[in-house]
């Protein structure tokens, strides 16, 4: 061998051996279980085109309505039992709404045909849903796509705007190019940040089509979409500043230095400079389509980390390939990626909501009482707005009541995150002691067998959190009223729950505490290990993979 293959040869070892141990470290770093964070970005896209994840039932008459209704409920519980922080709930689906617009019409997804009502308000019906559970609602706005070109909604959009909609295939698509394009699609942001009292405004393939043939220039392209993003912004800051405005660009980014994206990136390949968008301040989050393995994933999730900004990335997992109808993976391969994105200090988003609420391969076990075991706030957005809100003040117990006086609202209204812990001063600083978040008004009825310490923060709409306020002394401690002494409670002896016969036909069980929080999620099974709960009354009921509980009693660890 000469000296000149040789070196050849030496450097091609080297680069493979450095590529062999930063996988072997990911992967070493992904076994144990880092911190727990108390701020972190928890989210997961609840779709509704298709009625894949939702609803399940069309709105044809009252009842159906009703169990519309239900159906979104019963998913939104599931995902706060999972300590979800964010839904991110499709709104504009193709062309049309799931909210009564004055410039689309109703999707047909709801009721059965493009224009007819379901009867109420979807898009307020969520809101209100996921603010009485803590959680923000985001508004999942698809831009460039408008469905099938012969599509109800399609035609109409096509009679509106002639000269914008371009067809692929049999699909129709706004044309990043015409000016009119960012004209109405932020027009379309501005009226729903204008009527609903919306968390955030989140767009979906603001990038050119992989089948669009781009005749100008890369630069130009960019320039084209960015223009778009720009636009929006501007249409939804100027309203509600307070809004987190976000997108969910290709995985990733662009060709690493020593690995490939293989052809399919954001910023050479569809036009989407979504780092330069954090850069350059145009949006407040990200959420990368990061639905890739191994040196797909890993290194471009590094390559997110190192281009933050300081704003706010979470990684978006391909949860649903965990499904066999799909890529069939092992669940720890997403259990790594999630142990992955926290070490770097990123999100996660989970899509999509059905795969993630049926529990494949048991990703939602994992998250429940492992992974997300504890709350997180979602980070704030300093860049916005930095300066913390007042304390609350006269933090006071009464019997299962707590009080407190209420901070003046800067923008918009106060929220509050409530504490406790058996330790006084309670620890703001741990997410443990979190047992309620975003409390809207100033009480919060509680429940608890032993003398616990409580604390109240507020929290302004940028996600700013005040200093605590402390409880003065231990609070007087009533028995739940209800459950009394003539209950018969279910057999537990501090470690394990008995479950009666009659309940094997559930998939699931869930631990309520007494005002109704679920705060843990098992596989149907005759005992269940309890010993990590707090001590206290609980509440257990069964749970179907449809979202059907039923009563089975209460017990005291």
């Amino acid at each position: 061998m000469n000296c000149e293959l040789f070196c050849t040869f030496a450097r091609i070892m080297r680069k493979i051996f450095a590529i062999t141990a930063l996988l072997y470290l990911l992967a070493l770093h992904a076994t144990a279980q880092p911190f727990i964070p108390k701020q972190e970005m928890r989210a997961v896209w609840l779709t509704v085109i298709g009625g894949i994840d939702w609803p399940r039932t069309l709105a044809t008459d009252e009842a159906s309505m009703r169990r519309q209704q239900q159906d979104l409920c019963n998913i939104l519980d599931q995902l706060k039992a999972a300590n979800t922080n964010v839904v991110l709930m499709h709104t504009r689906v193709r062309a049309s709404m799931i909210y009564p617009s004055n410039i689309e019409p109703w999707c047909e997804y709801l009721t059965g045909k493009t224009g007819k009502s379901p009867g109420y308000d979807p898009l307020q019906f969520c809101i209100d849903e996921c603010h009485k559970r803590g959680m923000q609602c985001h508004a999942w706005v698809v831009t460039l796509p408008v469905g099938k070109w012969n599509s109800a909604a399609t035609k109409q959009l096509r009679q509106k705007m002639p000269n914008v909609i371009r067809k692929i295939g049999d699909e129709g698509y706004m044309n990043p190019e015409r000016p009119e394009t960012a004209e109405y699609l932020a027009r379309i942001c501005r009226e729903i940040t204008e009527r609903y009292d919306i968390d955030g405004i989140h767009l979906d393939y603001i990038r050119y089509p992989e089948t669009w043939k781009i005749t100008v220039p890369r630069d130009q392209g960019r320039r084209n979409i960015t223009h778009i993003v720009r636009a929006i912004r501007d249409a939804v800051k100027s309203v509600k500043p307070w809004v987190m405005y976000s997108c969910s660009p290709i995985g990733k980014f662009d060709d690493l230095t020593r690995f490939s994206s293989k052809g399919w990136n954001a910023y050479s390949k569809v036009c989407q400079d979504a780092q330069g968008w954090l850069r350059d301040g145009l949006m407040d989050a990200l959420f990368p389509m990061m639905y890739f393995r191994g040196d797909h994933f890993y290194p471009f999730a590094i390559d997110w980390h190192q281009h933050t900004s300081g704003r706010i990335v979470a990684g978006g997992l391909g949860t649903y390939m965990l499904d066999k109808r799909q890529q069939d993976w092992p669940l720890d391969e997403v259990r790594r990626q999630m142990n992955v994105l926290r070490s770097h200090g990123l999100g996660h988003a989970h899509f999509r909501s059905k795969f993630f609420t049926d529990n494949t391969k048991g990703i939602y076990d994992f998250c429940t009482n492992e992974f997300d075991r504890y709350p997180a706030l979602v980070p704030p957005m300093t860049w916005e707005h930095s300066e913390v809100p007042e304390a609350p003040a006269k933090l006071t117990v009464n019997g299962n009541l707590l009080t407190w006086t209420a901070v003046p609202a800067r923008e918009s209204y106060t929220l509050y995150n409530i504490y406790a812990s058996e330790q006084s001063p309670v620890n703001v600083d741990d997410p443990r002691n979190l047992i309620a978040t975003r409390v809207m008004g100033t009480s919060l009825h509680i429940q608890s067998s032993t003398p616990r310490h409580y604390a109240v923060t507020a929290l302004d709409r940028y996600g700013n959190e005040s200093a605590a306020c402390q409880d003065a002394d231990i609070p007087v401690v009533t028995r739940p009223t209800a459950v009394t002494p003539t209950v018969q409670l279910l057999p537990c002896d501090g470690q394990t729950v008995t479950v009666p016969a009659g309940f094997e036909q559930a998939e699931y069980l869930v631990v309520e505490t007494m005002q109704e929080t679920i705060i843990a999620t098992y596989a149907n099974k005759q005992q269940i290990d309890v010993s990590q709960l707090p001590k206290g009354y609980y509440r257990l009921k069964t749970l179907t993979a449809q979202g059907i509980t039923r009563h089975i009693g209460y017990f005291v660890r």
